[in-house]
């Protein structure tokens, strides 16, 4: 009997050591009922219940492990529940940034305006007007005070991948900012006045060396006709068969639709900006009175006169109406 009670105090002592934290109170509780049995059945010498009890705390130890298994597959999916939060949280994170340009087929272009240059990464799909708004967040210049070129006139409404806009290009950028207009608000009729005002100090203009160099080489052979007595408009095609201030030949082509004049040579066109041309001046060649020379005034002073020799009489008028403002209608 004492070799039977030993065994259940050790079967009962095993018990308080739970296998499981969720059931250590339960089957602690549980052992001292069983103890408790064993010693009142040891007393009547009942060995039936000294065998069942020993083969109790094996059952209570598997419905403890089999608990103990479901609560390590309840941490492992709590595990696997917390792992899926984080993903969506680190993708909700990464969401964010619908705004920028990730993803998208990037330009890296080189903004040149007032002499400043700046670097400007912008989509390739984004349009002209886009990237007036961001030349306006580089350089404080307002969109509709924008003059956009790059091989032209840059239209707004047509993507940068349409125009064929390349990586590295240059855009260049004319216009003045609000402040600027304040502070130079000189009207141009004011500056016509000032430069008629000065010519009639001086001698005539055919008179002078620097033009009578050109002058002397006598017409073009290409010239256009004149048509004296006569003021007609602009013709469709190109003024060609004239010279420029160093005696090669210049043609002039004027694109109304992108409110520019296109100064072509055998070298180079230069695309000027109507708006840019503060003033046109004019003189009859002496001696020939059918033809005029001609000068398109780009900055303040008379060193940024571009001149034109050989200009036909019947379009002095058209040139300079089209040019300072007075548009015409076909």
């Amino acid at each position: 009997m004492t070799t039977s009670v030993e065994k259940l105090k050790r079967n009962a002592a095993s018990l308080r050591k739970p296998s499981c934290s969720i059931f250590s109170t339960y089957v602690s509780q549980q052992a001292h009922c069983i103890l408790y049995t064993i010693i009142m059945a040891s007393q009547d010498g009942n060995e039936a219940v000294v065998m069942e009890t020993e083969g109790s705390p094996k059952k209570e130890e598997s419905a403890c492990a089999n608990l103990g298994d479901g609560d390590a597959e309840a941490n492992e999916e709590i595990g696997q529940e917390d792992g899926r939060n984080s993903s969506t949280q680190c993708q909700a994170s990464v969401s964010n940034g619908g705004d920028t340009d990730d993803g998208k087929e990037t330009v890296d272009l080189k903004i040149i305006w007032n002499k400043n240059k700046y670097d400007l990464r912008i989509p390739l799909d984004g349009t002209g007007a886009s990237l007036k708004e961001r030349i306006h967040s580089l350089t404080g210049l307002p969109p509709s005070m924008q003059k956009v070129m790059y091989k032209g006139l840059l239209p707004e409404d047509k993507t940068l991948r349409e125009i064929k806009v390349t990586n590295g290009a240059k855009i260049m950028v004319v216009g003045s900012t609000i402040n600027d207009v304040l502070a130079v608000n000189t009207p141009k009729e004011v500056i016509q006045q000032e430069v008629k005002a000065e010519e009639n100090k001086k001698e005539p203009l055919c008179q002078q060396k620097q033009h009578r160099k050109v002058l002397d080489k006598g017409k073009p052979e290409d010239i256009m006709p004149s048509v004296k007595g006569t003021k007609e408009r602009l013709p469709t095609v190109p003024l060609s068969g004239m010279y420029n201030k160093s005696g090669g030949k210049v043609r002039l082509t004027f694109k109304l639709e992108q409110d520019q004049l296109w100064i072509g040579t055998k070298e180079r066109t230069e695309k000027l900006p109507m708006g840019s041309i503060k003033n046109v001046v004019t003189e009859p060649i002496e001696g020939h009175d059918d033809y005029y020379m001609m000068a398109f005034q780009l900055g303040p002073t008379e060193a940024s006169y571009y001149w034109v020799y050989w200009v036909p009489v019947q379009y002095v008028d058209a040139i300079k109406d089209t040019v300072l403002g007075k548009w015409q209608y076909f």
